[in-house]
């Protein structure tokens, strides 16, 4: 299970950086590497990045854990 957080964890960056450049640039950078948005390979990195958010809503459940440990209030 590390490896696919990690994996999980590099696309959501990538797809973090992406929509970054495409609000502030209107640059669709990983559509220009593979060839424009609706190409088959730049489809399965936006599903793949896709996937990868709905996976990292686990880290939720983490954070809250490792919270719980803390002792601390939190303010």
């Amino acid at each position: 299970m590390k490896v696919i957080s990690w994996i999980a964890m590099i696309l959501v960056v990538i797809g973090a950086l992406n929509w970054g450049m495409i609000g502030f640039f209107g640059l669709d950078v990983v559509g220009m590497i593979f060839g424009g948005a609706w190409s088959p390979v730049s489809r399965v990195v936006y599903a793949l990045v896709g996937l990868s958010g709905i996976w990292a809503f686990t880290f939720f459940r983490l954070l809250n854990y490792s919270d719980k440990g803390t002792g601390s209030s939190g303010s």
